[in-house]
């Protein structure tokens, strides 16, 4: 309150020494002698220089009557001035001139540099503006988000930035595309340096045809990092000219291996069940253990991707339902075709009272989840089919009744299908433990179904499980061994669900087999770990002999020859303890995704050493491709029919840089689902 008080006071005074100094009269020239008028007017030509720092904010004017005022160079303010009187007053208004603070170029302007793009970082400091930040950034922008070149050079966004900032210099559409390019570069380099620290490395990969008619290579690379975090990066995204074979696929991934340095650390690569991938895989397993980098002993190198199977199996399942599926695609493509009759098939619907929220769904015909979709939604207004064909006599497509109780059944058989393609094709790619029970459940229902009294249902299921039997026939050792890798499961859940999925023999068989390859994965571990132990103990061992002599050399000695007895392994393996020990009872919690397996094994790394380290590689492991089929659908934007002349190399650096700085920075991507590609019927 006493500095408001002062700072009032002060303002007073001014207003007073402004008022008094304005308001006296100004001396009659013709009563003083001349002399002392003379001696006046020599002392107005005589200019001496004004010494004081205030003049530097101030300028002196002269008025019409010939008063003097000093005005403030910032805010315009006046102040009454003699010749040599005192600057007191100008320098109180000096301090508290909130124009002069603003304007003053010399003032130093806080800002937050050091934070980041989610809002954390460190305190304020001392603004510059830097060109090449900003234009980094403007690349950052138009990476991350899939903007086009020629934006920059938008007037508005132009205007913005100046308005901003009016040292903003424009730049082209050709400089900020090669300011990405060196951005590609640059991150490239700090991603080398982050996977020469990652131990083992997992790949999935697809091939994808642009609207260029360019096939293009996608690589992504599936790691741990330190913290026991789940990461993926885009490692390329190139050109690959035809044909396409599974000998120019093998070279082409061994090609970008190589350019990456991580050749020798390739765990598993997931593909789908082409035959040109089988080729590749061949030529990728021969080519690694030609050089003893095979990992598992090349059990589990070859990942076929789950999601694909599950959609080749419920597309030979609905063929046995074409008819049912052909009749609904036509009915919706029939309202969608006229707004005439989408309104009376509206109308029809208020009639019945049913939510107009809801809506009819177009189909994606090689989704089978999106024509999933489209009977599920059709079912909900089944009610509204055959009333608006008595109102439209040129609609042909009326399913019938028994028509609709097919659909329904097969929309409840489809939905554990549903759920499951959830699970395998999860954005945020669940680690590779939670899978079983989902082929568990599948298999489940398709046993059941196969007995069930309805021809079309025994017929669909037959050719489903014939499906079944060609990929997942066979164990999946991937899956088995991430299962036993999850406290809660264990060898329990093998014994349990494998009797259930397999024939009593076979099933004897399979659960030995997950056995075998557990043990034989684990004593790779062992073996590893020991070796590295004994090049240490005997690098430590040869520096101790070197400096000892006499007596300690002996003891050294002694010591040397301890260490190798207590080496021994002892009688119960890491994994033994782990398999004996009962199961963990995840209490109040019944969905198992909430679950992190990957936590409990950081937790428990000091009591499990070796095995935690072989649970790391083995939940690292992907089974569906869905991380390289997300950066298609990023190409698909990047590539659109305004932008279909970028180059392959620019293309590779948009996508790769992007998907980079989005992990970096934990960026959201928007991705672009399968709803996307159907289309909705509205009737709002």
């Amino acid at each position: 309150m006493s500095n408001v008080g002062s700072q009032e006071a002060r303002v007073e005074v001014e207003e007073v020494e402004r008022i008094d100094v304005d308001e006296v009269d100004t001396p009659n020239t013709t009563d003083v002698p001349s002399n002392e008028v003379e001696e006046e007017n020599s002392m107005k030509r005589r200019t001496t220089k004004r010494k004081s720092q205030v003049w530097n904010d101030f300028a002196m004017i002269e008025n019409d009557d010939g008063t003097r005022k000093a005005v403030c160079n910032h805010c315009g303010m006046k102040f009454a001035m003699k010749v040599g009187g005192p600057t007191s007053t100008l320098m109180r208004h000096q301090k508290t001139c909130v124009a002069r603070q603003v304007s003053d170029k010399k003032q130093k302007v806080l800002a937050l540099d050091s934070v980041m793009f989610d809002g954390k970082g460190g305190g304020p400091s001392v603004y510059k503006y830097d060109k090449e930040k900003v234009r980094e950034i403007i690349a950052k922008m138009i990476i991350v988000h899939e903007y086009s070149f020629r934006m920059v050079e938008h007037t508005l966004f132009n205007v913005l930035l100046r308005t901003l900032n009016p040292r903003f210099d424009s730049v082209s559409r050709v400089t900020i595309r090669n300011d990405c390019m060196k951005l590609f570069i640059s991150e490239k380099k700090k991603l080398k340096e982050i996977l020469r620290s990652v131990g083992k490395i997992c790949l999935t990969t697809d091939l994808w045809t642009s609207n260029q008619t360019i096939g293009y290579m996608c690589l992504t690379v599936h790691f741990m990092d330190m913290d026991w975090k789940l990461q993926k990066r885009v490692i390329s995204f190139c050109g690959l000219p035809p044909p396409h074979t599974g000998l120019a696929i093998a070279d082409a991934i061994l090609q970008c291996l190589i350019e990456w340095g991580i050749e020798n650390k390739v765990c598993t690569v997931t593909m789908d069940n082409e035959s040109a991938n089988d080729v590749a895989i061949r030529n990728l397993k021969d080519n690694f253990s030609l050089k003893g980098n095979l990992y598992f002993g090349g059990r589990i190198f070859h990942v076929r991707c789950c999601a694909y199977i599950l959609n080749l199996m419920v597309q030979d399942g609905l063929d046995e339902i074409r008819g049912i599926v052909e009749n609904v695609r036509e009915s919706v493509k029939y309202f969608k075709m006229s707004p005439a009759r989408l309104h009376k098939f509206a109308e029809i619907v208020r009639q019945l009272q049913l939510p107009t929220s809801r809506r009819l769904v177009l189909d994606v015909p090689t989704r089978w989840n999106s024509t999933y979709k489209m009977l599920e939604s059709a079912l909900f207004f089944k009610e509204v089919f055959p009333r608006y064909a008595e109102r439209d006599p040129n609609y042909r497509w009326l399913p019938s009744s028994d028509d609709w109780k097919k659909a329904d059944e097969v929309c409840k058989f489809l939905e554990v299908f549903s759920e499951a393609t959830l699970s395998f094709s999860g954005s945020k790619y669940p680690t590779s433990n939670l899978f079983l029970p989902e082929v568990w459940k599948i298999k489940q229902m398709l046993n059941e179904k196969s007995l069930y009294e309805r021809d079309f249902m025994r017929d669909m299921t037959y050719k489903m499980r014939e499906k079944f039997e060609k990929y997942w026939g066979e164990c999946n050792l991937v899956m088995a061994i991430a299962a036993v890798m999850d406290p809660r499961y264990k060898m329990k859940l093998i014994e349990f669900c494998f009797p259930k999925i397999y024939s009593s023999i076979e099933a004897g068989r399979h659960i030995t087999l997950v056995r075998e390859a557990l043990y034989a994965s684990f004593y790779e571990y062992v073996n590893a770990t020991s070796f590295a132990d004994s090049a240490m103990t005997s690098s430590s061992a040869n520096h101790d002999l070197v400096a000892v002599s006499g007596v300690s050399k002996s003891v050294a000695e002694f010591d040397e020859w301890t260490t190798t007895i207590d080496s021994i392994e002892p009688i119960k393996s890491d994994l033994d303890v782990y398999l004996e020990e009962g199961r963990l009872i995840n209490k109040g919690n019944t969905n198992s995704v909430k679950f992190d397996a990957l936590e409990w094994w950081k937790t428990n790394t000091l009591k499990f050493r070796i095995l935690s380290d072989m649970a790391r590689d083995i939940l690292s492991i992907l089974i569906s491709t869905v991380a390289s089929e997300s950066a298609f659908s990023a190409g698909g934007r990047v590539l659109n029919k305004c932008r279909s002349c970028l180059k392959p190399e620019t293309v590779q650096a948009l996508i790769c840089t992007g998907d980079w700085i989005r992990s970096e920075l934990e960026i959201e991507k928007l991705e672009e689902s399968d709803d996307e590609d159907m289309q909705e019927v509205c009737f709002e």
